[in-house]
């Protein structure tokens, strides 16, 4: 318990008994801390004095605080590996994750730039699907992908029903893609990215525009993912 005339500041001492019972995992990660008002009657002391402990173990990155929604303890950061074949159930998986790919959205329309990307005429009708990436209940990722409507009927269909990218170009004969190139960014996002995502509007997320090939290396999907940048660490490499 806080000890007052100890010597150390009853706003650390609360810090740092909130930080012990995060590290002893007594609070897990992705979990709400007590409100401010709850731990203020439990230690037996004002709000501001709560806050004041709140802000420095945020500081530690122990916790985050969004506000509006409360305080809570951190995740540890996903490794998502952006290489030659760059899958997102893989890449959970192999840490031990679940993965699911959610359809947010599907539209036919023109772009120009994704068209021009994808080696089309600039006026070609593209599909654009939006999907969520998650981990559990965690939100991974946002991202459009757009692609040859043409080549690919009833291809949002497919996802919908499978929840896997790749596993939905199999569909169409394409058992193996590769990534061509990926341009990556830290950028401030809307306001529904963020709802989405499940963080503050103020903090930057991690986009990734990128361009994928078939084996023959026509272009097959150009697309821009948007990733929580308090939950996922990018790795850049050219393994597979």
């Amino acid at each position: 318990m806080v000890e007052r005339g100890s010597g150390i500041a009853v706003w650390r001492q609360i810090s740092q008994l909130l930080a012990a019972d995060i590290r002893k995992k007594i609070y897990s990660p992705g979990e709400q801390l007590p409100t401010e008002s709850e731990l203020a009657q439990r230690y037996g002391v004002n709000r501001h004095t709560v806050r004041r402990a709140m802000a420095e173990i945020e500081q530690e990155g122990l916790v985050r605080i969004e506000q509006g929604r409360g305080t809570f303890v951190h995740e540890h950061a996903i490794t998502y590996a952006l290489g030659k074949r760059t899958r997102f159930s893989e890449n959970l998986q192999r840490q031990g994750l679940p993965a699911h790919g959610e359809l947010l959205g599907k539209q036919k329309l023109r772009n120009a730039e994704a068209a021009v990307h994808l080696g089309l005429a600039r006026n070609a009708e593209l599909l654009r699907i939006r999907t969520l990436g998650r981990s559990g209940k965690r939100a991974i990722s946002l991202a459009e992908h757009y692609l040859d409507a043409q080549r690919f009927p009833g291809f949002a269909e497919q996802f919908e029903t499978l929840h896997s990218i790749s596993k939905a170009y199999e569909q169409y004969g394409v058992s193996d893609y590769t990534r061509k190139w990926s341009r990556i960014t830290a950028t401030l996002t809307d306001a529904e990215t963020a709802r989405l995502l499940g963080q503050p509007k103020t903090r930057p997320v991690l986009q990734v525009e990128a361009l994928n090939v078939d084996a023959r290396g026509t272009p097959l999907q150009y697309g821009i993912t948007r990733f929580g940048g308090d939950w996922v660490q990018l790795l850049v490499g050219d393994s597979d």
